[in-house]
């Protein structure tokens, strides 16, 4: 199901929210999927220069319940912003467009450009990295992430578009 909205509507109507519930994260990813615009609930991964827990989430089902029906998910990766290996290439980026995800957001690097480029699925990182990781299955699936100085908790709705991504503590549209 595609959900129909624009960061910019979304800052504008909760720009006075000093919850907490509604974040912005900083302009600092680059466009890399075939997707521009995605959202979803959000499943976390925190990992560093090692991206066994992303291949496993991509293997399954990216597809969640959502108030008016099912909905891709998004993926956030927390890299911890290394630049120094790919955490995503294009093996990856087709088991999550394969398996209903929504999008994927790397704070950190891929690889495989030109592949990512052509999979149904929207993926921002900070940039390209030829290197891959090492798989020593280290890391933690569905915990709290910094991504950037932003927390992002897993169950959280992530929104994002060609202006930004946003991130709210429930579905906003």
């Amino acid at each position: 199901m595609l959900i129909d909205f624009a960061t910019c509507d979304l800052c504008d109507a909760y720009k006075n929210d000093s919850s907490g519930d509604f974040r912005v994260l900083p302009p600092v990813f680059k466009d890399f999927g075939q997707v521009r615009k995605f959202a979803g609930p959000v499943e976390t991964v925190k990992c560093f220069e090692d991206n066994s827990l992303v291949k496993a989430a991509v293997d399954a089902s990216g597809v969640a319940d959502g108030p008016y029906g099912p909905v891709g998910k998004v993926l956030v990766v927390d890299g911890g912003g290394s630049l120094r290996r790919a955490l995503l290439g294009g093996n990856l980026g087709a088991a999550a467009a394969r398996n209903g995800w929504s999008g994927i957001i790397v704070d950190g690097c891929v690889r495989d450009t030109a592949e990512l480029a052509g999979h149904s699925v929207g993926i921002r990182a900070l940039g390209a990295m030829p290197l891959p990781t090492e798989k020593r299955n280290q890391g933690l699936a569905n915990v709290a992430v910094q991504i950037q100085g932003i927390w992002v908790r897993p169950g959280d709705w992530l929104y994002a578009d060609q202006d930004g991504i946003v991130v709210s503590t429930r579905p906003l549209v």
